[in-house]
């Protein structure tokens, strides 16, 4: 039994996978109260994952592997119960909300849960209306998922377990997928449940900027040691992964940490008058070379050159006249919210979709006429999904094609893996990675190419701050060497990091176009943690205060 006052209970929690050389989880201790959002954060492949699939008991009923100790959820040991036992108590949201959508329709969806718990007409369409006002998609009830937006889209994976009627939500990275507008909506309705309606929530989530503040406690994980329930502010003073506004209270000696841009700006008047007084601008968001705000590229020199690009999907002009010229030495970003048609931009130029109207030239040709062989040597597109280019039943496997296949010296791809994601065992299954590592290998095997043109859709799903900054000095090398990187994101603080210049679509349509700190510095919904905090200031990260700071002593 759980102890009074705890609805989660974790007593000596170990967890080891067939096969592996190490615990992924060890003497985990927790005690959860009811009516708390729990934030659990640690490093790519830290244990987070396999935590919480522990509490809905998918670790081990469906994982395999070893569970030492007990997790027990308001009464009820997963040892005894499996994760459909466990339904109408715990409800657990993936990363990846159509993933696991079985129907066609909002309604259809959050009624499958409770038709297959056997709940009775009358409760269904009691806690259906319930759910939908819950998670303000009353308007959406009769609408296609397919034609929701990622926001949306997650909204309703969380009502469909909603109205099983848990007491407890387990959610892995909700947000990553997400542009900064649609993840607020999200993170509305998770305050929501817990403020309003007293649910627990235990979530994992990479991107610390949006979900920090919303915590009441933080469990810290590190090569599968679990921390004490903490304090959000404590926690950040401790943690190796920390978002941009922690890194700049660190930098300053600010403490308690502030963890709301609200609190951030209250605390940095000073520092605000101090750089001010300076006249600094940013150092990262200034273009190296003339080519790499894009613009003024010269069409015989620009790596990829689009002239009023259009690509119909379906019923749907996913892109409208689009043009655009990117030259060598330059990382561009493509920003807006889902379904502007980012994905389908890079698609375009990996001659993986055709144009309906207009052209798209990739180093001088046209991506689709180019031979395979040719075109990897020109184009490396990493998809949103890593699976799609993994084959092989090893990490060494995979590398080793990588290599064989791009005609690369031995130990490239390795050695790409190592610098992104830290230590990965060569013998573990690439199913077997968490969902960063299985991105950073897949990161590797298409940078091991070298290609001229780089295309990255959303790159840093799964990838903690640390394995970002080093993802980040890859692509800086490779721009420095003159390849053309795009990256199609929501992660603004990446972009301010590497970006040069911000492409932002919306419906299809380029609506702004630019130098990185006059995009974001001028865009409420992309402007990134220190230049929303320093604003008006134009700076973009902490390395950019850091550089002016120093520059004037």
């Amino acid at each position: 039994m759980t102890e009074p006052g705890a609805i989660i209970e974790l007593r000596g929690v170990a967890v080891t996978y067939t096969g592996a050389s190490r615990p992924a989880l060890r003497d985990a201790d927790l005690r959860i109260g009811e009516g708390e959002l729990v934030l659990v954060v640690g490093p790519t492949g830290s244990g987070k994952s396999t935590l919480l699939r522990t509490l809905n008991g998918l670790v081990p009923h469906f994982s395999g592997g070893t569970l030492t100790g007990s997790v027990v959820v308001a009464g009820r040991n997963t040892r005894e119960h499996r994760p459909r036992d466990l339904a109408d108590l715990v409800g657990f949201v993936v990363q990846d909300p159509t993933s696991a959508f079985v129907t066609d329709t909002v309604e259809d969806e959050i009624a499958y849960g409770m038709e297959t718990l056997g709940v009775e007409p009358a409760a269904m369409r009691r806690r259906l209306e319930e759910t939908l006002d819950i998670m303000g998609l009353a308007d959406l009830r009769e609408r296609s998922l397919r034609e929701l937006s990622g926001g949306q889209q997650q909204r309703v994976a969380i009502a469909a377990v909603l109205a099983a009627g848990p007491r407890v939500l387990v959610l892995d990275e909700p947000t990553s997928a997400l542009d900064p507008v649609a993840a607020e909506e999200v993170l509305a309705a998770l305050h929501r449940l817990v403020h309003d309606l007293g649910y627990t929530v235990v979530l994992a989530e990479h991107r610390l900027e949006r979900v920090v503040q919303h915590a009441d406690r933080i469990v810290l994980v590190r090569d599968g040691v679990v921390s004490a329930l903490l304090d959000p502010a404590e926690a950040m003073a401790l943690s190796p992964v920390h978002p941009p506004i922690v890194e700049l209270g660190r930098r300053m000696g600010w403490s308690p940490l502030p963890l709301s841009i609200r609190d951030a700006r209250r605390r940095a008047g000073t520092l605000r008058t101090r750089l001010s007084a300076l006249g600094t601008g940013p150092s990262t968001g200034e273009p190296t070379a003339p080519s790499v705000a894009g613009k003024s590229a010269d069409s015989d020199a620009a790596l990829v050159n689009t002239d009023r690009l259009s690509v119909r999907r379906g019923v749907v002009d996913a892109l409208r006249r689009v043009s655009l010229k990117i030259g060598p030495g330059s990382v561009t970003a493509v920003m807006g919210r889902n379904g502007a048609g980012k994905s389908t931009l890079l698609a375009a130029l990996a001659g993986q979709l055709p144009a309906t109207g207009g052209r798209v030239l990739v180093g001088g040709a046209a991506p689709e006429r180019l031979a395979p062989r040719d075109r990897v040597r020109v184009i490396g597109l990493v998809p949103q999904d890593p699976d799609l280019l993994l084959y092989a039943d090893s990490v060494a496997a995979e590398c080793q094609a990588a290599d064989r296949d791009f005609g690369a010296p031995a130990g490239t791809a390795r050695a790409l893996l190592a610098r992104i994601a830290g230590p990965v065992d060569d013998d573990r299954h690439p199913r077997d990675l968490s969902e960063g590592q299985r991105l950073a290998l897949a990161l590797s095997i298409i940078l091991a190419g070298r290609p001229q043109v780089v295309l990255l859709d959303e790159p840093t799903r799964g990838l903690d701050y640390p394995a970002k900054r080093r993802l980040v000095g890859v692509l800086r090398e490779l721009a420095a060497d003159g390849h053309a990187v795009v990256v199609a994101t929501h992660d603004v603080e990446l972009v301010a990091d590497v970006a040069h210049r911000v492409v932002v679509l919306a419906e299809g349509e380029v609506v702004a176009d630019g130098p990185t700190n006059e995009v974001l510095t001028g865009s409420p919904a992309f402007a990134p943690q220190v230049a929303k905090i320093l604003h008006p200031l134009p700076l973009l990260t902490v390395a950019d205060v850091t550089a002016a700071l120093d520059q004037a002593s």
